[in-house]
């Protein structure tokens, strides 16, 4: 999955903070390593994805099991920009 990110690309997580912040590909696949550890039966069912032009917007609703043995559900909309084929700028919305 890195591999569709730009070399830098700017993200906006709430486990990040308020503001966008940039990471590289490696800070990007070690942080999904992270999540794949504390979830390791984490999947996201697609809703429904809306492109337009260098834009793609992405429903989706995560689910799993928490390292305290509880199950979640969480809906997410993600934005995602791209500039030459890759993934510039993450915008990742959700509330626990």
């Amino acid at each position: 999955m890195a591999t569709l990110y730009a070399d830098s690309a700017l993200f906006l997580d709430p486990s990040f903070g308020k503001e966008f912040v940039s990471k590289t590909r490696s800070e990007t696949v070690a942080k999904y390593n992270e999540l794949q550890q504390m979830f390791p039966d984490i999947h996201d069912n697609v809703i429904a994805m809306y492109p337009h032009e260098k834009t793609i917007v992405i429903e989706f609703v995560s689910t799993g099991t928490g390292p305290d043995g509880a199950s979640f559900r969480l809906p997410i909309v993600t934005v995602l920009t791209i500039e030459n084929g890759l993934i510039v700028k993450d915008a990742t919305y959700y509330d626990l």
